[in-house]
């Protein structure tokens, strides 16, 4: 009996398909599934922005304001433009959310020349000093934590930066002509959003704010006064929106 209802089946599954076959019904195809989208990997971009942000400058001890057309502070809105490239590797988990590190450097031009009148002389008098500060270079290595939507990544982040400044103060009679060069460590914290226009390369847009406090630079003048040095507290904080490209290396089946 089992043989039979076997046999019964068998046949019938063999005039099915050759039916299909004579109505040019193809065979049924296994489905291929797709993985979902990951922001697991590693990466490596490029990025471009503007930058602003203050620098304030006192002299703490009288040097710099007792020379003729001297100041005792200067207070600078500096501006400019950043260039730079980016590195990192991130990791989603539970589904959604994304945690990673990064290590990023940028150079450009942010500054700005402030010139003011002083009154020097035993008959009052005007004369022009200027300050100006220039910052060249910025560093930081950071961590990051976000939330995926699919291609979508909202994330803030923190960490310890490096920056790289000049200064130059001097009295357009030349009375004076000061330069100083520092690289200062502070802290940057910031957020940004990122989309992955496809499975390799995103895009992003990033705020940061780099805070480096105050610290004392010394001012040497070579040319006027040879030897002539002069102590001041500069404080300094900068702000950077960068666009950026990336370019995402993965590891397993091809997304």
């Amino acid at each position: 009996m089992k043989a039979t209802l076997l046999g019964g089946a068998v046949a019938s599954l063999l005039t099915v398909s050759a039916l299909a076959a004579d109505l040019g019904i193809p065979p049924a195809q296994p489905q291929v599934v797709i993985p979902p989208f990951t922001w697991t990997s590693c990466y490596a971009g490029v990025q471009a922005g503007g930058g602003w942000g203050k620098k304030d400058l006192t002299d703490t001890v009288g040097i710099l304001s007792s020379l003729p057309g001297g100041f005792s502070a200067a207070n600078l809105d500096v501006s400019g433009y950043m260039v730079g490239g980016q590195f990192g590797c991130d990791y989603q988990f539970a589904p959604s959310w994304v945690v990673g590190i990064e290590g990023a450097a940028t150079g450009g031009n942010i500054s700005k020349t402030t010139a003011f009148t002083t009154t020097t002389g035993a008959a009052p008098g005007d004369d022009i000093s200027t300050f100006r500060s220039t910052t060249d270079f910025l560093a930081s290595i950071t961590g990051r934590i976000g939330y995926a939507f699919d291609r979508w990544l909202v994330y803030g982040k923190g960490g310890v930066a490096l920056v790289g400044d000049r200064y130059h103060v001097d009295d357009v009679d030349g009375n004076f002509f000061f330069d100083a060069t520092e690289n200062r460590i502070g802290w940057t914290a910031g957020a940004g959003i990122e989309w992955a226009f496809t499975p390799e390369w995103s895009v992003k847009l990033e705020y940061n704010y780099y805070g480096f406090g105050t610290k004392s630079v010394l001012l040497e003048d070579t040319t006027v006064a040879a030897g002539t040095n002069a102590p001041v507290n500069i404080n300094q904080n900068i702000q950077v929106v960068l666009l950026g490209v990336n370019f995402h290396a993965r590891s397993g089946p091809d997304w």
